[in-house]
């Protein structure tokens, strides 16, 4: 018998080998997609309008005033208001992960993608900085170029941030005679400030790292010459990715970056895990010691003032035949309190009873959109760009012009409404919501006006002025979805369109996870209507429904989401400010849960990818939004009149 060609191949090698060989192509395709600083314009040329710009730098890092005009120009020809300049003997590890997180090629048209850097220079139009609250004038700014000064972590955070400013006009760019200077490799303490600067979690990904390290010390020991090419390839991708002729960078760290890679990468993960499992960072433990006074003193008087009493019949048709559904803790922010969701069983509608009360609501929405949790919610809406873009383009097939007006209620922070500028970008998009976010999605430029407060209560004010009105995920989250329902019909012009996505509480998966079902979502998820509900009410008030999705509004996070509320169960955050001061002993058990659940994430991840898949060819989900038009004969009850 002739023997396969693949006898002898050890596939866990192979595998390894080319997902290494992938992330070396994609490096250097990546690397190569930078653009690079021209020589900056003779006097013959002119001068670029060097007027309005500052370039922010890193302790160490020297900018001559070339490069600084080099940068101007390239900025005003390209029409970028942010640039992220990385300098040509940058290190070589600080280069690798700046391409592992950008796709030069992609980065300035997403607008929802966060801002990256590499930490070294930064060039920024004025009218952003101060747009985003941060235009100073300080002693060290007092040249055009600006001057060196500050840690990497405050410029990776500030790009970050920047990004948000110039959705669709911050860069990259190399810049050959910027000098990077002669830092070393950022001890554990550092490390871990600039990867949270970044929004990445450094316990995970020093775990992340060193389970990576691990499997390849296996592989090269145990897996013979597949396992050895394996480990030599990772050992040898800084040259391959940054070096060799031609070569666009000069990083003066290569030689040792690439003959010490393992034993470097070790160090690294090492004590990164060490910093992340001492202390939090000092700007964290003061803001949280702040935070944790005032929750102590509010949860003195319990928490059972925070519920109204248990209610008898159906919110939603009146009737009295109830069930319990689900009960959990809060799981999302493990605050203290128990909630129970009951189901009717002639509308089928689910419903929080006892509901919370408004300031039962405020207590645990407090730091999870905005505060100590914003910046974790900001990623996660930030990459839900896709589901966006067909929320909008939902529209197309039903409308000859684009709308002139659009109001997205519970806008968050915005990110519907800058995504949707790509799709149709002569529309005026309006937000809406209760948090301070709003505001802020107004300054980023993400909104043109943010209207804080409840829906109903703009009823009058706004009534007749939107062609579209959006509801993405908020009616589940409202006291009250038939009086937001009114509201939307007296806001929405004759002929208007009002769009509406929820969770579907007759999912499958609802019934499978139980209470590790993300979209309970408790104690915030206050209803959970079904489509026939949704599309009743919708005809009481005079809407026509044009359109129904299931499979392209799933969101594929069912087993994702059961993992992580999981491990928040037994290992919620050990310094979340609304519980007893951490110990250290009780942080390293809650790292090393998550730890041990980071093969459980990776296996959640690949079935909500094949769930996906699958759902979106039988049209069978986790949630569905509806397209409906208002009738122009048919005029809308005023919000809260009696139907």
């Amino acid at each position: 018998m002739t023997p396969s060609p693949f006898h002898g191949v050890r596939w866990t090698s192979a595998l390894t080998l080319a997902a290494l060989g992938a992330g070396t192509v994609r490096a250097r395709r990546r690397l190569r997609a930078v653009p690079v600083l021209p020589a900056p314009p003779s006097a013959a040329d002119g001068l670029p309008r060097a007027v309005g710009w500052r370039l922010l730098t890193a302790r160490g890092v020297e900018a001559d005033p070339a490069t600084f005009l080099a940068a101007c120009a390239h900025a005003e020809r390209e029409g970028l208001r942010v640039l992220d300049l990385l300098p040509a003997d940058a290190g070589a590890e600080r280069v690798l992960g700046l391409l592992r997180l950008v796709d030069p090629g992609r980065y300035r048209e997403d607008r929802l993608a966060e801002g990256r850097g590499a930490g070294y220079a930064v060039l920024v139009a004025e009218e952003v900085l101060a747009r985003a609250g941060l235009l100073w004038t300080g002693p060290e700014e007092a040249g055009p170029a600006g001057a060196g000064g500050r840690e990497p972590a405050d410029l990776l955070a500030l790009t970050r941030r920047l990004k948000e400013y110039a959705a669709d006009a911050t860069g990259l760019a190399l810049a050959p005679a910027l000098c990077a200077g002669r830092a070393g490799d950022p001890a554990g303490a550092v490390r871990a400030a600039e990867l949270r600067a970044q929004g990445l979690p450094p316990g995970v990904l020093a775990a992340a790292q060193l389970a990576g390290l691990g499997l390849l010390a296996g592989l090269a020991l145990r897996q013979g010459r597949w396992g050895a090419a394996a480990a030599g390839l990772y050992w040898l991708q800084p040259y391959l990715v940054l070096g060799g002729p031609g070569a666009r960078l000069r990083p003066a760290d290569l030689p040792g970056a690439t003959a010490a890679r393992p034993v470097r990468s070790l160090g690294a993960a090492v004590r990164t895990a060490a910093a992340v499992l001492g202390a939090p960072a000092a700007a964290d433990a003061d803001a949280d010691a702040a935070r944790s006074a005032a929750y102590r003193a509010e949860l003195a008087f319990g928490t059972d003032r925070f519920l109204e009493p248990r209610r008898t019949d159906c919110p939603w048709c009146g009737s009295r035949r109830l069930s319990v559904r689900v009960r959990v803790p809060d799981l999302l922010q493990a605050k203290p309190g128990r909630f129970t969701l009951e189901q009717c069983a002639d509308c089928h509608h689910v419903f929080q009873n006892p509901r919370l009360t408004p300031d039962g609501l405020e207590f645990y929405y407090r730091d999870f959109y905005d505060g100590r949790g914003g910046e974790g919610a900001g990623t996660v809406f930030g990459r839900l760009g896709d589901s966006y873009r067909k929320r909008a383009e939902m529209l197309r097939p039903h409308t000859v012009d684009a709308p002139a007006s659009w109001l997205d209620v519970g806008t968050g922070h915005g990110h519907f409404c800058n995504a949707a500028r790509a799709v149709w970008p002569d529309t005026r998009f309006d937000g809406l919501d209760m948090g301070d976010g709003v505001g802020e999605a107004e300054r980023r430029g993400w909104v043109e006006t943010g209207f804080q407060g409840q829906f109903p209560e703009f009823a009058q004010k706004l009534a007749g002025r939107y062609e579209v009105v959006s509801m993405y995920h908020y009616l589940e989250h409202t006291r009250d979805p038939l009086a937001e329902l009114d509201t939307a019909a007296a806001v929405l012009a004759p002929g208007g369109f009002l769009a509406i996505e929820l969770p579907d509480p007759q999912s499958r998966m609802a019934r499978l996870l139980g209470s590790a079902w993300l979209p309970w979502f408790q104690p915030q998820h206050q209803h959970l209507i079904p489509a026939a509900n949704l599309r009743a009410a919708l005809a009481d008030r005079g809407f026509t429904v044009l359109a129904e999705e299931h499979g392209p509004a799933h969101q594929g996070n069912d087993f994702f989401g059961a993992v992580a509320l999981t491990t928040t169960r037994l290992a919620p955050d050990p310094d979340r400010p609304w519980a007893p001061p951490a110990t250290r002993r009780g942080r390293a058990l809650a790292h090393a849960v998550r730890a041990a659940a980071l093969p459980c994430f990776a296996g959640a991840a690949a079935l909500d990818a094949l769930r996906t898949a699958l759902v979106r060819r039988t049209d069978g989900g986790n949630a569905y939004r509806l397209l409906a038009r208002r009738d122009d004969d048919r005029l809308p009850a005023a919000a809260g009149e009696e139907r």
